[in-house]
């Protein structure tokens, strides 16, 4: 049986914090016991269901869920210790007090060892303390299944987290592989734009060649032998590649020159020629000073007639003024134009010309650059031991150039480490036939010809 009626506590039990919708089974085999029991609690607002015996008391507990249950030690068949324990097995989260009206130890030390009881009450109980402990217990119930509740709450969401992090590690996994690889194609990329821009300044180079017979080859040798002597002074990777493009343009500010006075030594120049002629650096950096990415070029190529002693031109500039890189372009140009005739009437041989340079040091040139320079005129040229020479007929696709191929006038064709495909191959025999030259060209050994 049950009873759910709520009235009004009496004064002798009064009822602060009740603990709602809480379900208490009274097990007894003495009805009276169970009415009083029942008429305790009705005003406490709690749920009480009743049962006269064990066998009764576990029939209903299979069939309601109880949060406490009373139970008195002496009953006919199963005693108050027996039916607890198995109390116990059927509802475990049921909180459990013995009800005892006899001073049998061993039977109470047997329910708490077996049914686990939360407190037990000697009968007759006083009605205000036995309202005191079933509202404890059911509050020490309540906290132990919230505790519970949050631990699981806890543990589920653990491994919700450990589940996020999971994903958040591989998705930082993926996209830093992702980043990984758009690094490696903005490298990639880079590289090959460097690259370009590389070979766009040597072809931009080449149109001096085409200007003019005597200037055939002169833009290449400057460039090649400034970052040599960028390497022997151990300058950075910047300064090196400033250098070596500032070699490649220093002339073009000529191209603006009559052609009479390309081939002309500036010894033999007439007032008015040699004016005209000393603009051209000032012309080489206008045109280039739209470029960003070449104007420490444009200022190298400004300033490469500079002279430490103040005496050169256009500004004037001495010592630690003139820029470095324009110290290291001026005597390598000098060296080049004495042999080629551009500064004198007469071609100076190379030891006459490395001679001159040697003794422009410290006054003309800087004497740290003429020394490494000099050094790199007694270096032989990088060993091309594995270079093979093919006439342009023997040309298939596969190989690769080892060698820059310029043209008759000293224009680069291609550069050096260009892989020749099928199209190309077709166009350098087209060229040859064309030009009515017999072409060669430096391959690498061992070439992997294209399937």
């Amino acid at each position: 049986m049950s009873d759910t009626e709520v009235l009004a506590a009496p004064a002798a039990a009064p009822a602060p914090a009740r603990a709602p919708s809480a379900t208490v089974l009274l097990v007894d085999d003495e009805p009276s016991i169970l009415s009083a029991l029942r008429r305790l609690f009705r005003p406490q607002g709690w749920r009480t269901l009743t049962a006269e015996g064990g066998e009764a008391g576990l029939e209903l507990a299979r069939q309601e869920s109880v949060d406490l249950v009373i139970s008195d030690m002496r009953m006919p068949g199963i005693d108050g210790a027996q039916f607890l324990q198995r109390m116990r097995e059927l509802q475990p989260d049921a909180v459990r007090i013995l009800l005892t009206g006899y001073a049998d130890i061993s039977s109470t030390i047997a329910a708490i060892n077996g049914g686990q009881i939360h407190r037990y009450i000697a009968k007759p109980w006083d009605d205000n303390d036995i309202i005191l402990v079933v509202r404890e217990a059911l509050a020490r119930r309540g906290l132990e299944l919230r505790n519970r509740e949050l631990v699981e709450l806890t543990a589920r969401q653990n491994e919700e987290l450990r589940d996020l992090n999971a994903k958040l590690e591989e998705r930082v996994r993926q996209r830093t592989a992702e980043i990984a690889q758009i690094n490696d194609m903005l490298e990639l990329a880079y590289s090959e734009l460097k690259s370009n821009f590389m070979l766009s300044m040597r072809i931009f180079a080449g149109l001096m060649d085409l200007r003019h017979p005597s200037l055939s080859g002169q833009s290449r040798r400057v460039s090649d032998w400034a970052q040599r002597v960028c390497e022997q002074l151990g300058l950075d990777e910047r300064q090196r590649h400033d250098v070596y493009v500032a070699g490649l343009l220093h002339g073009i500010g000529k191209l603006g020159l009559p052609d009479g006075m390309l081939g002309k030594p500036i010894s033999i120049m007439s007032s008015e020629e040699s004016a005209r002629y000393r603009k051209h650096t000032l012309n080489a950096e206008a045109a280039l000073m739209p470029l960003a990415q070449l104007l420490p070029v444009a200022k190298l190529i400004r300033s490469q007639h500079e002279r430490l002693d103040g005496n050169g031109f256009p500004d004037g500039l001495e010592g630690e003024e003139i820029p470095f890189g324009a110290r290291v372009l001026a005597p390598i140009v000098d060296y080049d134009s004495l042999v080629a005739g551009f500064l004198a009437e007469r071609r100076f041989s190379p030891e006459d010309a490395a001679a001159s340079i040697r003794r422009g040091a410290g006054s003309r040139y800087d004497e740290r650059v003429v020394a490494a320079f000099l050094e790199v005129l007694k270096t032989p040229l990088p060993d091309h031991a594995q270079d093979r020479e093919i006439p342009a007929l023997d040309l298939v696709p596969g190989m690769v150039l080892s060698r820059d191929l310029v043209s008759a006038q000293g224009t680069l064709l291609l550069a050096a480490g260009y892989a020749f495909d099928a199209r190309v191959v077709r166009q350098v025999r087209e060229y040859a036939q064309r030009e009515g030259v017999k072409l060669s060209l430096y391959v690498k050994k061992d070439p992997q010809p294209a399937r």
